[in-house]
Formats: structure tokens, C-alpha cells, sequence
């Protein structure tokens, strides 16, 4: 049932649930999204019952927005941050 209503949330738009079922699906098929979908349904689900809140959309372009902030924090640690496809790296670590 969690799964159905997942279906039906990654069908909607403009959603916080439709983006990340369009980002997960390119990678892991539609059946496990479905379940990942679901899961972070259910996760919403017991903070707002937890908390007694109101549920507040995100949006569906909240990672978009979240990434300026992890660039910085990538580098006040110090690390460099590279655009490019994520393949295997040509040396193995040590």
C-alpha cells in the first residue's frame, strides 16, 4: 500500500517525491524506486505525526537548491570539487 501511494506521489508535480523518483529511477529501476519513494513517504509520515507538525513541501527543486551549501562545505574542509562523470578512478587507492 506504502508502495502504491509512493506510485501515485511520484506522479504528481512539482513535488519534493516526484524529483526524487525521476533522480533515483535513472539509476535503479523503477520497482526499487518505488520502494525508496516509499520509505521517504513513511519517514515524512512519522515526523509529522512525531512532531505534530503540518507537512511543508520542499519542492522539487530543493537538492538544487542544497548544493551551494555543500560546495562550501566541501571546501572549508579543504577538498576540491571537480565537475565530470562519476567513473572509476584510472589508479587504484592505496
Amino acid at each position: 500500500m506504502l508502495v502504491q501511494a509512493a506510485w501515485a506521489a511520484s506522479r504528481s508535480k512539482d513535488t519534493y517525491l516526484s524529483a526524487q523518483y525521476r533522480r533515483l529511477a535513472k539509476r535503479r529501476g523503477k520497482k526499487r524506486t518505488s520502494v525508496a519513494v516509499g520509505h521517504t513517504l513513511l519517514v515524512m509520515i512519522y515526523h509529522v505525526l512525531r512532531q505534530a507538525t503540518t507537512y511543508a513541501e520542499l519542492g522539487a527543486n530543493y537538492l538544487d537548491r542544497q548544493e551551494p551549501e555543500r560546495l562550501r562545505t566541501v571546501r572549508r574542509l579543504g577538498l576540491e570539487h571537480t565537475l565530470g562523470s562519476r567513473g572509476r578512478p584510472k589508479q587504484p587507492l592505496p
